[in-house]
């Protein structure tokens, strides 16, 4: 039997950073500096180091700042393309606009699934696991959504846990909808998602990501983990800075730019 072909990723950058201005006036903010590279690098490298081979960067505020700095991607071992929805769209078509009209790409071959980042979070311990994508695949559920705890800028969080999923993993769960925000945690901004998430969604159209995910969850089309790596959200100036004094820590980190994984 021929093997699946290896999943795709797509990582979001199309945002304009309002938050992060004035920093963001003239840098998109997956390119501004973190500990030493630009916070979308971290993604790429990861990405890299997983095994995922091509990426597709979704682009609108200073599009062309981010092929002049990743290139085509080989430096990271990687296979880079953009979308570019500020030119071709008129503007940033948020988060499911953004996946649905690279979507054809994504699925290309019969991939049954694909990755999906935000740039705008610093997580470097995340694994992009192929097995764990697989048996997801199998569950036939519309997507895998990561959550962690709520943060201080975040205090009534997005989902709440329902059954467990030892199917997925150990601690997967199905997602449930919650009035409660006590029971309630933080999406990650890290998923698996399948196309049917996106059924009906054209190509080029505006459309935010969190109506989908309540209708799947409602319908138990949706599954939840806990991440426990180092995860920060980079959405203010204070926090961008607050993220340049974190001290080496013993967890694992990408290799630099420099090195290709093989």
């Amino acid at each position: 039997m021929r093997a699946a072909p290896a999943l795709r990723a797509i990582v979001l950058a199309a945002g304009r950073g309002e938050r992060m201005r004035p920093l963001t006036d003239h840098t998109p903010k997956p390119l501004l500096p973190v500990l030493g590279r630009p916070l979308i690098e971290w993604h790429l490298l990861a990405l890299a180091r997983d095994g995922v081979r091509e990426v597709v960067i979704n682009t609108a505020w200073l599009e062309a700042q981010f092929p002049a700095t990743l290139g085509d991607g080989s430096r990271f071992g990687l296979t880079l393309r953009y979308s570019t929805e500020g030119q071709d769209w008129g503007g940033a078509l948020e988060t499911a606009g953004g996946i649905a009209t690279v979507l054809p790409w994504l699925t290309e071959g019969g991939r049954e699934a694909f990755w999906v980042v935000s740039a705008d979070i610093w997580a470097p311990d995340f694994h992009f696991d192929g097995g764990f994508a697989r048996r997801f695949i199998d569950s036939r559920l519309q997507a895998h959504l990561w959550m962690v705890p709520n943060p201080e800028f975040h205090p009534n969080g997005d989902f709440a846990q329902g059954e467990p999923l030892p199917s997925l993993s150990g601690d997967a769960v199905v997602g449930r909808l919650s009035d409660d925000p006590s029971e309630r945690q933080t999406y990650a901004n890290l998923a698996l998602m399948r196309a049917d998430l996106f059924q009906g969604l054209p190509a080029g159209r505006r459309a935010p990501l969190g109506p989908l995910l309540r209708t799947a969850m409602a319908g138990q089309q949706i599954s939840l983990q806990t991440y426990v790596g180092r995860w920060e959200n980079v959405g203010t100036p204070a926090q961008w800075q607050a993220l340049q004094t974190l001290q080496n820590s013993p967890h694992p980190t990408p290799p630099p730019p420099s090195e290709k994984t093989p």
